[in-house]
């Protein structure tokens, strides 16, 4: 493994471990989101430097998911990737940080957040794991 990638799968984890570290603090919900949406981000990113295509500047996972599809194994729910795309676009924002359009995400729906992103992340791994 490229040692880029390693970094990218470094910076992920760390991600999803700021999670799990604030997944049951409702106030916290939007940061969970923030940094789920960060985790899925930095695994395809990850996936696009391994594959030897040119990483473009984009941090919309909608966008990267097309570009790393023909070079995975593993199935991305895309609803998933429009909903963390929102929750990345709106942080960007005062006031706004890490909203969905129906306002602060709940316990639930950042715990969902949060499963899809080491959902993304174990896959990712695994893929990587597998091809050595």
């Amino acid at each position: 493994m490229k040692a880029i990638t390693q970094n990218w799968l470094n910076y992920a984890k760390a991600d999803l471990r700021n999670c799990e570290h604030i997944i049951k603090d409702e106030l916290l919900t939007n940061i969970v989101a923030f940094h789920s949406q960060q985790t899925v981000e930095k695994c395809f990113k990850a996936i696009i430097e391994e594959s030897g295509i040119r990483l473009k500047r984009i941090h919309n996972l909608v966008k990267l998911y097309e570009i790393i599809e023909k070079h995975i194994n593993f199935t991305v729910v895309e609803y998933q990737l429009v909903i963390l795309d929102r929750v990345y676009t709106s942080s960007r924002y005062p006031g706004d940080t890490g909203l969905l359009p129906d306002g602060k995400p709940d316990i639930q729906e950042a715990k969902e957040m949060y499963e899809f992103a080491k959902q993304i992340y174990d896959n990712t791994i695994k893929m990587f794991k597998d091809t050595e």
